[in-house]
């Protein structure tokens, strides 16, 4: 089953699939036994379909010992698989913007925009403020970034840069609707990663791509232009 076949509006259950989900959304971490016992099918059935799940990123498990015997796996729901369910809050985001546009002018969104960019910022800096080398610094912002929910990752390349990618963008819709949000984290990533470090963003979300990746380079080696 593909993560792509279950859509973030107008969602319902339908398959099998779909109804696991939706099931461990309601009632959190279920073992295959007790989701096939909800859903009227064998727990065998269950668990497959779960593999399933897990394979396309949307479910995980946990292992939970109870007396003797092999311990059972709870199985819940992954950032992915819960950003597959309606999030009225990123329709409340995005009227809210609309508010401010419409009532204050981009002046005022722009305002906003810049005060969330320097909370940020104090935080990061606040958070890294042991981090003494490039590669020390890009592993602090990714841990901080996968706290926030971008399910980040982060790695050096031979050539000695880095790629930090963004597997999940849980301000997307917000960003959707006003792209200064995305200028704005770029600008924060080049400065907390400080001026020995160049960064490019080479993938992009709201361009259509998968996740979001940046290449950091160390100040001086050539890197293309955003």
């Amino acid at each position: 089953m593909s993560s792509d076949s279950l859509e973030n509006t107008d969602w319902s259950p339908r398959s099998a699939g779909e109804r696991i989900l939706m099931l461990i959304k309601m009632r959190g971490a279920m073992t295959s036994a007790a989701l096939g016992a909800a859903l009227g099918i064998t727990a065998e059935a269950a668990r497959q379909q779960l593999v399933r799940l897990g394979d396309a990123g949307l479910v995980e498990f946990s292992a939970e010992r109870k007396g003797v015997g092999r311990p059972s796996r709870r199985w819940q729901l992954t950032e992915a698989g819960a950003a597959r369910f309606p999030d009225t809050h990123a329709a409340l985001t995005v009227q809210l913007l609309d508010i401010v546009r419409d009532a204050l002018g981009d002046t005022a969104l722009d305002s906003v925009i810049s005060e969330r960019e320097r909370r940020t910022l104090a935080a990061y800096r606040g958070a890294m403020s042991d981090a003494a080398t490039l590669q020390d610094r890009v592993k602090a912002l990714t841990a901080m970034r996968s706290e926030e929910g971008y399910m980040a990752a982060s790695w050096q390349q031979d050539d000695g840069s880095y790629m930090l990618v963004e597997n999940h963008c849980p301000i997307c819709a917000a960003a959707t609707a006003c792209q200064g949000f995305c200028r704005a984290e770029l600008a924060v990533f080049q400065e907390v990663l400080g001026s020995g470090a160049e960064v490019r963003r080479s993938e992009h979300i709201l361009a259509g791509a998968r996740r979001c990746a940046y290449e950091i380079r160390p100040a001086g080696k050539e890197v293309s232009a955003d």
